[in-house]
């Protein structure tokens, strides 16, 4: 299984009861509090794809935190959250096709800003991002994003440990 449903995970529904919190706190950033994703080589174009962290491998980014409290809690929340923060894809991106390394790890997606023509594919099924709703997936398997629009495209990134029984060995 590629896609999960959400739903499955208790979580869930307190990042999706928050959400405008965070898109409130997201909308007061400025682009120079973003940096550009270490992976560079992924982008078509080598450029587009920006985060801001919240927590990088289980250690809070204070000063960003204290930027967006909010949904600092929220992630904080997470039962085994790993990473998290705000990941914008600049308009024309597109994310090429790749498979995440770390096992046993799934990835939340949580809609903030989402114009219309982005979308996401990981296997064989393409799905588009809505505001506060989540998609959860197994970043181990082949996924690529875009955004065709004229506008960024946000959303909340998260990682965080499969619960048990969740991926196969």
């Amino acid at each position: 299984m590629v896609y999960y449903d959400a739903q499955q995970f208790e979580f869930v529904a307190n990042l999706e009861a928050n959400w405008q919190a965070m898109q409130q706190e997201l909308s007061r950033l400025q682009p120079q509090d973003f940096v550009a994703y270490p992976e560079r080589y992924l982008l078509d174009q080598n450029t587009g794809w920006d985060v801001f962290g919240l927590y990088f491998v289980g250690v809070k980014i204070d000063i960003n935190c204290d930027l967006c409290p909010a949904s600092a809690r929220s992630v904080k929340s997470v039962p085994g959250m790993i990473t998290a923060g705000f990941s914008s894809l600049a308009p024309g991106a597109h994310i090429v096709p790749h498979s995440g390394r770390p096992s046993g790890v799934l990835r939340c997606h949580m809609g903030l800003v989402v114009p219309e023509r982005c979308a996401m594919r990981v296997g064989q099924e393409i799905k588009t991002w809505k505001e506060g709703k989540c998609l959860v997936f197994d970043d181990t398997s082949e996924h690529e994003a875009w955004n065709l629009s004229d506008r960024p495209r946000t959303v909340l990134l998260l990682d965080f440990k499969a619960p048990a029984g969740f991926l196969s060995p």
